[in-house]
């Protein structure tokens, strides 16, 4: 069991990218347990590999006591009006912004032996996946925040002991 210590806001890990995941490669078993014993810690709701610093397509999330995974995951639907939700992020610890998601996500990957993994949901799940997959492609959710939110955010977080 290895919980892997977050990626914080900051680190290039986190700007970047992340590239597909090759099922059936070494250490794919071994990230998917990192992923998952990582975000069982309590108040996680999901955890992207690049914020365990591996830049591969992978998350891990636990809502409503419900933990899994879901490797090479695509957004592949959203629904409804999107709506201003507060919002965290283990990478930017302690803050949290009005951020807009769809009430509704799916989202469309794999497991580790190349089975199919169909995820969806309302609610914090939505917004989960919506964040998770954001986080795949390189994205941090305060750089989604309307700029006048955004400019507050980087404002607090220049201010925040952890930043460096």
């Amino acid at each position: 069991m290895t919980v892997r210590p977050i990626r914080l806001f900051g680190d290039p890990v986190l700007r970047s990218p992340a590239d597909p995941v090759r099922i059936g490669s070494e250490g794919v078993r071994e990230l998917v347990q990192d992923l998952v014993d990582t975000v069982k810690e309590p108040g996680r709701a999901g955890v992207a590999a690049p914020q365990i610093g591996v830049g591969l397509r992978a998350f891990s999330y636990n809502v409503d006591g419900e933990v899994g995974y879901v490797l090479n995951p695509e957004l592949v639907e959203t629904a409804g009006e999107p709506e201003l939700m507060d919002e965290g992020c283990l990478s930017v610890p302690g803050l949290a912004y009005p951020t807009r998601r769809f009430p509704y996500a799916k989202v469309r990957g794999v497991d580790v032996d190349g089975a199919e993994v169909v995820l969806e949901g309302t609610g914090l799940m939505a917004e989960a996946l919506q964040h998770e997959c954001d986080h795949l492609d390189g994205t941090v959710y305060v750089m989604t925040l309307d700029p006048e939110t955004r400019r507050q955010a980087l404002r607090d977080i220049r201010a925040q002991d952890w930043f460096h």
